[in-house]
């Protein structure tokens, strides 16, 4: 019979294997990294654009065109692009970062040669209706009306404000920026962007000769584009110690989100400081879950994370506690980072992080796309495959001096800013 009193044994992570891409160039110039399984006729294709332009007097030009760009272009509408995408059997998305733009191609390799004119005339014949700008407008001053309902996206919103100002990382959106936006300002941002000498592609899936050759034929023959475009490229000052507060009476919940400008992953002390945060908030058996969840019963869930952006690094914490309870959540929330900071953690605990940590990047590795998601971490951040063997070593010998020491480099409570939106006593 099964004891079920007992947990499963569990072994160590050893070794884990990355899988780097070929890399290869179009015709005009297009870095392309491909990662070939070889097996399933399944690709996918992503043509990266970096953010650029930034125009804080037009905070959503970027993100608006990511939006509408596969609604209409010159020879096609947005219906008859859904419809084509779709009788081939493949998936067309758009995804906006903080620092880039992705479109995303998913296709059986038997249609990219069908499918891929469809992308290249959405790369380069987007017109951006003014029919389609109304609706998209619309639509967005209702979201956003809603959204300034919900305290934690209140307190999401501030924060990112407070610490990155008004930058792309944080600008401070309101109606009227949406009121403000015009299809020519679109069609400008469009023109800059979407260049090759913008852009990067990264093919997975069954991507072989053939297909890198109609990569080629289709983007790195006759795609050419030289409009003025300048990358986006932002520096920050730390905000110290701000509070801020906004009540809301009524609210049954306040939303809690502190935290700081950081390290980013080019920092050395970045797998260090990814332990750390997962010590304290990083997953469901962290301190935090403990005890503001599971011992005090203040919310449903807190966590905390490390976020790596381009220009910038910040480390947040983020909940909704009752409102009768917000005060009380603060007190321990630095509690246990005070606790962090001034004793060490035991071998225990620390075997249960490092053990998480490793199966959670072995297991996120689960497929060829996983690989190239891997890869693209590196690449921004303009980092080697030895990064991650760094951060193995890290999280397997890292000892709980060095974690107590991380903590008092980065998780001083002086230095945070704190927000709270809804009742606070």
């Amino acid at each position: 019979m099964l004891n079920r009193s007992l947990p499963p044994a569990y072994k160590e992570v050893n070794d884990i294997n990355f899988i780097a891409p070929e890399q290869k160039q179009l015709s005009n110039g297009i870095e392309v990294y491909t990662f070939n399984a070889g097996q399933k006729e399944l690709v996918r294709v992503e043509l990266i654009f970096n953010n650029i332009n930034w125009d804080q007097t037009k905070p959503l030009q970027a993100v608006t065109v990511n939006n509408l760009i596969n609604n209409g272009t010159s020879t096609l509408s947005a219906k008859e692009i859904a419809e084509q995408v779709d009788y081939y059997g493949a998936f067309l998305q758009t995804e906006y970062g903080a620092d880039h733009i992705t479109i995303t191609l998913y296709s059986l390799s038997k249609h990219l040669r069908s499918v891929l004119p469809i992308l290249k005339a959405i790369l380069s014949e987007s017109i951006f209706p003014q029919q389609e700008l109304d609706i998209f407008i619309q639509n967005q001053k209702q979201k956003l009306q809603v959204n300034l309902q919900k305290n934690d996206f209140l307190a999401r919103k501030t924060f990112a404000h407070t610490i990155f100002g008004n930058t792309a990382y944080g600008s401070d959106i309101s109606m009227s920026d949406y009121d403000a936006l015009q299809r020519d300002d679109l069609i400008q941002y469009y023109q800059a962007a979407f260049k090759p000498e913008n852009c990067v592609i990264i093919a997975a899936g069954k991507f072989e000769a053939k297909e890198f050759g109609l990569l080629d034929e289709f983007f790195g023959k006759d795609w050419a584009n030289h409009s003025a475009s300048t990358l986006n490229d932002f520096n920050y000052l730390p905000t110290i110690g701000n509070k801020i507060v906004i009540e809301k009476p009524e609210s049954l919940q306040s939303a809690i989100r502190m935290g700081k400008l950081a390290i980013n992953r080019s920092h050395p002390d970045f797998p260090a400081f990814q332990v750390l945060n997962t010590l304290l908030g990083g997953y469901f058996g962290s301190r935090l879950m403990a005890n503001i969840r599971e011992d005090k019963g203040y919310t449903y869930g807190i966590g905390a994370g490390v976020a790596s952006l381009k220009n910038a690094g910040y480390f947040f914490i983020a909940t909704e506690v009752g409102a009768d309870v917000c005060q009380n959540a603060l007190t321990e929330i630095y509690k246990e980072i005070e606790i962090l900071r001034t004793e060490t953690v035991s071998d225990e605990e620390l075997g249960l992080v490092r053990n998480y940590m490793l199966g959670s990047l072995l297991g996120s590795l689960e497929n060829i796309f996983s690989h190239a998601d891997k890869f693209k971490n590196l690449y921004f951040s303009k980092l080697g495959y030895d990064y991650y063997s760094n951060y193995i070593h890290t999280v397997k010998n890292i000892g709980a001096q060095e974690i107590q020491q991380i903590a008092q480099t980065y998780l001083d409570p002086n230095t945070f800013v704190e927000v709270v939106v809804g009742k606070t006593n």
